[in-house]
Order: structure tokens, then C-alpha cells, then sequence
């Protein structure tokens, strides 16, 4: 691991984008513990300043209604694994239009998860350049379309400690998708952030 700082990792994370021609697919993952949305939210003004339109939309907006969610109970962690998420309609209102290429035509959210009903979101048309930035947990490993994969992590102990009580039965949910999809595997830069002022970089 490599020593960084949250400003230098926001800097290698835009050079990475920067890097790539037309619409760029960009994904931060992790357990909510280690804030994927803060760092996700921290590249739209750097990118907007390196000449790049972006574009944040949270995958929580394209969460199941909670009919389907807590369908086995309130603290299933199998369902919060496979259920949740309603990955054809994040794949096909999001990811499939901004590939390079496509309409650019796309939703930003489809279910408020809060309120547990329809957002009744327009759609919005993304320019040729522009870098869509998705966060949330246990996104890889399920086919979804990305074209760069940032992936937050933690030791398992940091992880249990910063999870709030009520939400412990989550942490076999994270078990199973470290085993299952091996997101330290696949992502294109995974980042431990332990300490999150003092992030480090996998080699």
C-alpha cells in the first residue's frame, strides 16, 4: 500500500479519467462505513475544472421499493446482498446510455428509498465528454457496465466499529461480497481508508 492523502487521491483518480476519450463510466464502491458518496462527491469539481461534465448519480436511487427489499425481513443480509439493487433498471436508464457511443439519455434516479416511492426524475441528456459518477456498496462483481472501478476498503475490525449498531447484520452482507465478487480483485484502484485521512493506495 501506498501513502496518500484524500486531495492527491482525488488527483489520481481525475488524472485516470482525464486519461480516457468520451464518456467515462465511473464507479466508487463501499461499505457506506467508509464513504464512498464523500469521495464520490469530491471528484465532480476537480472534473468539471479539468473540462469534463459530471454527473453524480447515487445507486441508491435505483434501489427496490421496500416491498421487494424487505421481503424476508428487515435484516436479511442475503437480500441486502442480491435484492436491494435493481441492477437492469441501473444498467439500462444509466450505464448502457453513457457508454461511449450511446444516446447519452439517462435517468438520474428511479426510486427515492426514503420516502419508498417513485422519484418521477426527468431524463437528462449527457454531453459526448461527460463522466458519469456512480457510489454506493456491493456494486462490482454483478456485470454492471463500468469503465473504472474505485474500491474502498477497510480491515473487517475498522469496519465493525464504524458500522452503527443497528446496522451490524450488514456485515455478513460485506463478508459474503468479498468472498463472492473479490471487489479488491477487480477494481481498477482500491484504496484503504482505515484511517480516512490517511488513505493508501493498493499497488
Amino acid at each position: 500500500m501506498i501513502p496518500t492523502t484524500p486531495d492527491a487521491l482525488v488527483d489520481r483518480i481525475v488524472d485516470l479519467v482525464v486519461a480516457r476519450p468520451g464518456r467515462v463510466r465511473l464507479v466508487v464502491d463501499g461499505a457506506p462505513a467508509t464513504e464512498p458518496d464523500r469521495l464520490a462527491d469530491a471528484l465532480v469539481d476537480p472534473l468539471r475544472a479539468a473540462g469534463r461534465a459530471a454527473l453524480r448519480v447515487p445507486a441508491a436511487g435505483f434501489w427496490r421499493p421496500a416491498s421487494i427489499r424487505l421481503e424476508h425481513g428487515h435484516q436479511d443480509a442475503l437480500a441486502y446482498l442480491e435484492d436491494w439493487l435493481d441492477e437492469g433498471a441501473l444498467a439500462r436508464e444509466v450505464l448502457t446510455p453513457l457508454a461511449d457511443g450511446g444516446t447519452g439519455r439517462f435517468l438520474p434516479s428511479l426510486w427515492d428509498p426514503v420516502r419508498d416511492r417513485a422519484t418521477r426524475a426527468a431524463y437528462e441528456q449527457a454531453p459526448e465528454a461527460a463522466v458519469l459518477v456512480v457510489d454506493g456498496s456491493m456494486l462490482l462483481g454483478r456485470g454492471l457496465p463500468f469503465d473504472l472501478a474505485v474500491h474502498l476498503t477497510v480491515r473487517p475490525a475498522t469496519l465493525a466499529r464504524r458500522t452503527p449498531p443497528q446496522d451490524a447484520w450488514t456485515l455478513e452482507a460485506f463478508e459474503l461480497y468479498e468472498a463472492r465478487a473479490d471487489p479488491t480483485g477487480v477494481a481498477d484502484l482500491v484504496v484503504r481508508v482505515d484511517d480516512p485521512r490517511h488513505p493508501a493506495v493498493a499497488i
